[in-house]
């Protein structure tokens, strides 16, 4: 496959199988994308992963337009949901290729559970795990899932959620208000001194 072909190729699907969990991250049974999405949404395993350069800055993605829920809206690197019978590890690893075409390695640092319902569309309702890791070089994304990529400083990000923020996602607001607050000692790993 070149590297046009693997740029626009179709990774997801919304009869695939996600894996639906209790609060406590309990495998409870497995259920379609497209049904964990209707309505409230059924709470399913997720993540997002967050991508930073050697300058500090982290890696934003323009959701494809195409999408069912936040399509055109800016948020992380990366996130998705693991299938039916994968890991996270797995998942997350894969996802990176699908989306990004790189791999690299992953920090988990915490997880949470949201609900937020886009129009009439539909709604997220997941038990997110949130990764940090690197990211170096240009970004051959994907651009049957992903409209747009881009690089931006923490303190730039900060200024423009709190400006523009019905630009981003829900879930990629909640989780940078945590790692800048919460989980700043692990997210500093990742920055320059800004």
């Amino acid at each position: 496959m070149s590297g046009m072909e693997s740029a626009h190729r179709i990774v997801s699907s919304e009869a695939e199988e996600l894996i639906l969990v209790d609060s406590e991250n309990n495998e409870t049974g497995h259920l379609s994308k497209a049904a964990c999405h209707d309505g409230d949404g059924v709470l399913h395993r997720a993540f997002s992963v967050f991508l930073f350069d050697s300058a500090g800055r982290l890696l934003l993605q323009q959701r494809g337009r195409t999408k069912r829920l936040w399509p055109g809206f800016w948020s992380n690197s990366c996130c998705s949901h693991p299938r039916r019978g994968e890991s996270m590890e797995f998942a997350t690893s894969r996802r990176l290729r699908d989306e990004l075409n790189l791999d690299t390695e992953l920090e988990y640092i915490y997880r949470f559970s949201y609900q937020a319902r886009y129009e009439d569309l539909g709604s997220e309702h997941e038990l997110c795990h949130v990764y940090l890791g690197r990211v170096d070089g240009e970004v051959d994304f994907n651009r049957h899932e992903i409209e747009a990529v881009r690089f931006v400083r923490p303190d730039a990000l900060d200024e423009e959620i709190e400006g523009r923020a019905a630009l981003f996602t829900p879930w990629f607001k909640s989780e940078w208000r945590a790692l800048r607050t919460d989980h700043r000692q692990q997210l500093d790993k990742y920055l320059i001194a800004e």
